[in-house]
């Protein structure tokens, strides 16, 4: 590999680098984002707790890698594309948009369907069959292993 030149030649691993810059970011703005809720009480959780202890995990694995892309040589960084982010982006809006509406099991398959398409190697056949076992794994989890009160099918 040939030697790097410029101001962030100190940078052997610029794919591991960014990300972990990337991760650090992540767990800095879900910091700011919980920074009002209360965190543990003695031996009690608060609403603040789980999100901290993953910031902080977050950001220790970001640190992590930071230091591997400083250490560790690499590929250089590739030409970025908004394929897969965008197609991603789009699958937890539409989710979003329609889980009060469409209920958990439709709304999940149509994410997985949606977010497969952010590349262009997706196996149409296994993105079905994956979307229906993950659509039945969140029916079984959310209202039945948490408790939780959600609606699995349409109202009509």
């Amino acid at each position: 590999m040939a030697p790097r030149s410029g101001p962030l030649a100190f940078i052997r691993n610029p794919r591991d680098f960014w990300g972990g810059v990337g991760l650090i970011t992540l767990a800095l703005i879900a910091w700011w984002a919980s920074r009002d809720l209360p965190g543990q009480q003695g031996f009690a959780f608060g609403p603040g707790t789980a999100p901290r202890l993953f910031m902080f995990l977050l950001g220790i694995n970001g640190a992590a890698i930071v230091l591997m892309g400083l250490l560790t040589e690499g590929p250089p960084l590739e030409k970025w594309a908004f394929r897969g982010p965008l197609f991603v982006l789009g699958g937890v809006l539409l989710f979003a948009a329609t889980i009060r509406t469409l209920g958990l099991i439709i709304s999940t398959f149509l994410l997985v369907l949606v977010s497969s398409a952010g590349t262009r190697e997706v196996r149409w056949i296994e993105t079905i069959i994956w979307g229906a076992f993950l659509s039945v794994f969140c029916a079984i989890l959310f209202p039945y292993v948490l408790n939780l009160p959600m609606q699995l099918w349409p109202r009509f």
